[in-house]
């Protein structure tokens, strides 16, 4: 039965008028409200108070979750169920950051005796490597890496590197090192991700589960001619390792099996970067102390969202107001807006993590949806979104939002004559642009104000924009893994309340099988001028003008 079926499900729809009656402006000025709407865990302060909700939606929200049986889908997932049914695959990307010392048998196997065999492999390697002990064909220190991937094998890395780059413990660990990332099969990215290195000094890590990923094959193949044309064929075993399960196309390749990281099918690739996908390259940037903190970090998320009470809980609060706001309310996009310039790769991050979960059209059942599911992501870091696209934010469409700041800086900057420092000026547009957004300003102030009155129109904030916001002490390499799991948890929460798979991803598929057809013609035509057939007009005519002399 669809979930919209449900008391539940009705209840809070016909809450919806009720909720549209009031105003954020009036809603903030109860302090039992607010206080209610706080939540913290480990260090995390989550105030939902600037959302359109009351304590009789958020009730009726709990009871929705009720319904979904939420929490014995959470523990379903953490135990290894097969709940992602189109691939007949568990779900267990928490696994890959669960202690040592726990255990966990599916299928007759401890997976996290695995997970943790495969974590002390790349320890070994990465220090190694970043002691020099491994040393390149030439006998030189490996310094550069280059990580070759697309997709989550690519996204969730970058978002942690650029994370913990100005982090100044991260930093001191990784002095001396680069890491570059390559994913788009565009040669100007393989330029630029080669731009300035020495193939004598750079290890090249080729991320792909099968090693068949059209796009990362290729840029690896490319890569690999950079490299032979400089150190000849022999320097590939010494210079390129693989995260990948194929190890017989890893071996026809040039890398040797021994310098494979393996994982598993029940890790998506969006949820990988605390796999081998993300601990290789980020040990190798900035050594496996660092990881261990990240993945301790993610690991107080996922025992938070497993034991903590719905009402306290916090991913899934963000999860159920993430459902009230875009398929009660209508507002089909979420804007995330960390302000922090180090959390620059987040919004594509979690672009991926949660249009790739929950870009469905249809349920577990495979029957149509009767209701809209899934939200546009997007976001910059602050202030430098104030500039881009806030106005549409405050005068335009309804966007809730995701505020998230930092007690301290990274790099805390004070300038003698300042009245604040640098964070404090950033902090107080982090504090300032929620409560702008939910409370406006109406013609009646503005009038009082003395502005014009043919400025007036112009110049009014409706207000009763709704927003989260998310206080942390310090972005660090914990409170990394911190945000990331949040962001996992929130999407899969959203998804097991509409009842659909969060874990598949057919939709990127049909392209893929399209652009080999062209990817043949282009072949053909470029070598025996095959002439272009089996494509649409509009399709055909236009490669005959990108094929034309």
């Amino acid at each position: 039965m669809s979930i919209a079926s449900s008391s539940a499900w009705k209840a809070l729809a016909g809450h919806v008028p009720a909720i549209k009656a009031t105003h954020l402006r009036d809603l903030l000025k109860d302090a039992k409200r607010s206080a209610a709407m706080i939540v913290e865990h480990d260090g995390v302060v989550l105030d939902y108070s600037r959302q359109n909700a009351t304590g009789e939606t958020m009730k009726l929200l709990f009871a929705l979750a009720k319904e979904a049986n939420l929490a014995g889908r959470l523990k379903a997932m953490a135990a290894g169920a097969r709940i992602n049914p189109t691939e007949n695959r568990s779900v267990l990307h928490m696994a890959l950051r669960s202690a040592a010392d726990e255990k966990l048998v599916v299928d007759g196997e401890d997976v996290i005796a695995q997970v943790h065999g495969v974590l002390a492999r790349i320890k070994a390697f990465s220090e190694k490597v970043r002691s020099g002990k491994w040393k390149g064909a030439t006998g030189k220190k490996l310094t550069d890496v280059v990580a070759i991937g697309i997709g989550g094998s690519y996204l969730g890395p970058e978002f942690v590197s650029e994370a913990l780059r100005t982090d100044p413990a991260s930093a001191k660990a990784a002095k001396g090192r680069r890491l570059r990332f390559l994913a788009n099969v565009d040669p100007v990215d393989v330029t630029r991700a080669l731009d300035g290195l020495d193939p004598a000094t750079t290890l090249v890590v080729v991320i792909s589960k099968t090693f068949t990923t059209a796009e990362t094959m290729l840029n690896a193949r490319t890569v690999r001619a950079w490299l032979v044309k400089k150190l000849g064929k022999a320097a590939v075993a010494k210079h390129m390792v693989a995260v990948s399960t194929n190890l017989k196309d890893v071996a026809a390749f040039g890398i040797d099996p021994a310098n494979a990281f393996g994982f598993w099918d029940w890790v998506g690739g969006r949820y990988s970067v605390c796999s081998a996908v993300g601990v290789v390259p980020l040990a190798l940037q900035y050594g496996y102390p660092i990881v261990e903190q990240f993945l301790a970090g993610a690991r107080s998320i996922d025992k938070h969202l497993l034991t903590a009470p719905a009402e306290k809980n916090l991913p899934v609060i963000l999860g159920l107001l993430g459902v009230w706001n875009s398929t009660f309310l209508g507002r089909a996009t979420r804007a995330l807006l960390p302000y922090a310039q180090a959390l620059l790769k987040l919004a594509p991050h979690i672009q991926q993590v949660d249009m790739e979960s929950n870009g469905k059209r249809v349920g577990l059942d495979g029957a149509e949806l009767a209701f809209e599911s899934g939200e546009i992501n997007f976001g910059e870091p602050g202030t430098n979104g104030q500039h881009s696209f806030y106005q549409l934010v405050h005068q335009g469409r309804v966007v809730p939002a995701d505020f998230i700041g930092f007690m301290r800086s990274q790099q805390p900057v004070m300038i003698k004559g300042e009245a604040v420092s640098n964070h404090d000026e950033l902090m107080a547009n982090f504090f300032a642009q929620p409560d702008a957004l939910a409370v406006g300003k109406t013609a009646a102030e503005l009038k009082a104000e003395g502005v014009a009155d043919a400025l007036v129109p112009h110049k009014v904030f409706t207000g009763n924009r709704p927003s989260n916001a998310l206080l942390f002490t310090a972005l660090t390499p914990y409170t990394t893994g911190q945000i990331l799991a949040l962001y996992e948890h929130r999407t899969a929460v959203q998804g097991f309340i509409w009842g659909l798979n969060s874990f598949d991803q057919w939709g990127v598929e049909l392209g893929k099988v399209l652009a080999k057809q062209v990817r043949t013609q282009l072949s053909a035509s470029r070598g025996a001028k095959a002439e272009v057939k089996g494509f649409n007009p509009s399709t055909t005519a236009m490669l005959k003008r990108y094929l034309a002399p």
